[in-house]
């Protein structure tokens, strides 16, 4: 069992990494995956004792630790008749997991996923120096339905040519699944269409680059600290303290959360911390059992005492997930901080992750959610105060109306305050 996170993914790793860590824009709640069959290819019989192994922990794990001891009505034994003799047959890890996620699809929640084991190794390696193709993939409508989300500037996939919106439809004539592993030096095929429909195939050889930072400073705007958090990963509430330490009281802080998937809920605490009187309490968990625990803000924001007294915004979209939505929700109910953005995602169950025999993962919720007010996130999302979305075009261009929006809101506040505080006698 891995410690307790909120989740980092929706159905089947609905952000794929191919060189970037996770991010998103559309909603990756995707339709019931169907079964899928053998198609006539019979596995091995040491394949097939590793598909029971696996599908079995999958649904014992379910049926003993899922948040919801009702399992939202589904008949689990009558699941386990359909789907294991389908998991049994499984030729190979896409096959298998795709009858996994079918199973876990019938929960009706989008946090129940399992993750093959090379997307497992690609999570475990995104901050890392690695081989990339330079692409995050958003999955869309089907398992074969992905989008590119987001183009490592000086990767292959932008000297390729490839352009945000676009659908990546094969990889070495294969449709793309999160099983497919990228290598140094060996060439890939892609078979695209851009916006139009129109198909585009290009060869990309994937390189070895350096690993892309969770957490960046950008100090570039004058009086404006932007903090862009690509997820709650280990180390960010020290990192965000450090960031804010000895910041001047006329600097207006910006938390950009789009595209995070979620992750640590103690790093969710430790950012509250930064902002929020310490103790305060900003959400309610409830577990299987229905004992309901008080999350606090009482973290870990590096040396600091106080909470940081700066105006603070925070953007957000249709990506932003998990930690990423009750940030910006406890900030906004403690009025505390603008949103701005679009409305979130509305993934915010609590999980944890559980190894299976093949070196994949299980992530399944452990606990419900609310705020302090009371308000349940969960297929909501956060609705922003200032509605500011960004189209593909304009991040093409390089033009980001979210960001500019909350700098207006914010400096729009601090000439509200600046004329309200008394002038010299």
């Amino acid at each position: 069992m891995r410690p307790m996170r909120l989740s980092l993914s929706s159905r089947l790793f609905g952000v794929v990494l191919l060189g970037l860590p996770l991010g998103s824009a559309a909603s990756a709640v995707a339709a019931p995956l169907a079964p899928v069959s053998a198609a006539g290819v019979a596995p091995s019989r040491a394949q097939e004792r590793l598909n029971q192994r696996v599908f079995d922990r999958v649904w014992d794990e379910v049926r003993r630790g899922y948040y919801d001891p009702s399992l939202h009505g589904v008949d689990w034994r009558a699941a386990r008749t359909q789907f294991r003799p389908q998991a049994m047959a499984a030729p190979d890890e896409r096959a298998l997991y795709r009858v996994l996620n079918a199973m876990l699809d019938l929960l009706d929640d989008g946090h129940a996923a399992a993750s093959p084991p090379a997307a497992v190794r690609r999570q475990e390696m995104q901050f890392a120096r690695r081989a990339v193709m330079g692409m995050t993939l958003m999955r869309g409508q089907t398992p074969d339905d992905w989008t590119v989300e987001r183009i490592r500037h000086g990767s292959p996939a932008e000297e390729a040519g490839i352009q945000l919106g676009w659908a990546l439809k094969t990889v070495d004539g294969r449709p793309w699944g999160p099983d497919v592993e990228a290598f140094d030096g060996r060439p890939v095929h892609l078979v695209l269409t851009d916006e139009a429909g129109q198909r585009r195939e290009t060869t990309l050889t994937p390189r070895i680059m350096d690993a892309v930072q969770p957490f960046v400073a950008d100090t570039s705007r004058p009086g404006v600290l932007v903090l862009r958090v690509e997820q709650f990963d280990k180390g960010l509430g020290p990192w965000m303290g450090s960031a804010l330490e000895g910041l001047p009281p006329d600097v207006d802080v910006v938390l950009d959360l789009r595209g995070n998937p979620g992750g640590r809920l103690w790093e969710a605490e430790s950012v509250l911390t930064c902002f929020l009187p310490r103790n305060q309490a900003w959400a309610t968990r409830t577990g299987r059992t229905g004992r309901a625990v008080v999350l606090r803000a009482a973290g870990d924001c590096g040396d600091r005492r106080d909470p940081l007294a700066n105006p603070v915004a925070v953007l957000v979209d249709q990506g932003s997930r998990s930690a990423a939505e009750l940030t910006p929700a406890a900030l906004q109910e403690a009025r505390r901080g603008i949103v701005v953005g679009e409305r979130t995602g509305g993934s915010v169950l609590i999980a944890q992750e559980t190894n299976l025999p093949d070196g994949g993962r299980l992530t399944l919720s452990r606990a419900d959610f609310v705020t302090a007010g009371g308000t349940r996130l969960e297929k909501r999302g956060v609705t922003p105060d200032i509605a500011a979305p960004r189209t593909v075009a304009q991040r093409r261009a390089g033009d980001d109306p979210t960001l500019e929006a909350a700098i207006a809101a914010l400096r729009s506040q601090d000439r509200a305050g600046a004329a309200d505080r008394p002038g010299p006698l």
